[in-house]
């Protein structure tokens, strides 16, 4: 097929229901190839792995697996594993809402982020949890096609990446779309500490509960009222009214420190 080529991912796996999905609603708009990891790396965040070599398995003309992160993903495909550079990259659909702080956190917004990084628009795409606990990715799907129609024929600007987070509604149809900044959590209970049948101490990191800020036109809030969430996410972090406040700041004392044999990392070879 002709048209543009994008490249979808995701930190579920190549084999999760989600990334499936996305793969065949993306099929009209061009010429679509996945690229994902082998296995589950949620949470992996903006990783990239250095300290062993990274293998690629072609399990299908248009789809390949990658034992890395989603990052390892984004970079690899575009540096390597696709014939040409992608005019768009995609990720998603993640099993679960990523909003608010858990953008840090995420492997799918990460995905994003890389290609972001090189140059390339992207968005990426969740799907909130029902109560019910099913997850139905076909209306998602949609939203992501649309979402990517758009950007294909709009584009983004420098150094900017689209969130997206959809209802998991089963009936009555997603009620409309926001505009939207990140919430902002509270995480509970979010390190658990137990005993193994040998008597040592271990800790588990999962499934902490969270609430949320109640505050208006935020990815929460939207999607807690059925609606599509939107929000643009710049990779440049810095908090510019703190940088004024800094400049006044009496700094200069930080350059008169010398390294020496007690300075710890400061100090370097001569």
């Amino acid at each position: 097929m002709n048209g543009p080529v994008i490249l979808v991912t995701n930190d579920d796996g190549v084999r999760a229901a989600g990334i499936a999905a996305l793969h065949q609603a993306l099929g009209p708009l061009g010429r679509v190839t996945v690229v994902a990891p082998d296995r589950e790396r949620s949470a992996s965040s903006h990783s990239l792995t250095l300290d062993v070599p990274l293998r690629a398995n072609r399990i299908s003309d248009d789809v390949i697996s990658v034992e890395g992160t989603p990052t390892d993903c984004v970079l690899l495909a575009i540096k390597d594993l696709l014939p040409e550079k992608p005019a768009l990259v995609v990720s998603g659909i993640n099993r679960g809402p990523n909003m608010g702080h858990d953008v840090t956190y995420s492997g799918t917004v990460a995905a994003a982020m890389e290609a972001t990084i090189v140059g390339i628009p992207a968005i990426a795409v969740s799907l909130d949890r029902s109560p019910d606990g099913r997850f139905e990715y076909t209306q998602a799907a949609g939203v992501a096609r649309e979402m990517a129609a758009l950007v294909l024929a709009r584009g983004l600007p420098d150094g900017t990446l689209l969130n997206v987070n959809v209802p998991n509604v089963h009936a009555g149809g997603i009620g409309g779309v926001a505009v939207t900044r990140l919430g902002k959590q509270i995480y509970e209970d979010s390190v658990v500490r137990k005993t193994d049948p040998r008597g040592r101490e271990y800790f588990w990191i999962a499934g902490q509960s969270s609430t949320w800020a109640v505050e208006p036109d935020t990815d929460f809030a939207a999607v807690k009222r059925g609606l599509v969430s939107v929000t643009p996410i710049h990779l440049d972090l810095t908090d510019y009214r703190t940088l004024e406040a800094l400049r006044g700041w009496p700094l200069d004392g930080l350059a008169t420190q010398r390294g020496g044999a007690d300075s710890g990392a400061g100090g370097g070879e001569a």
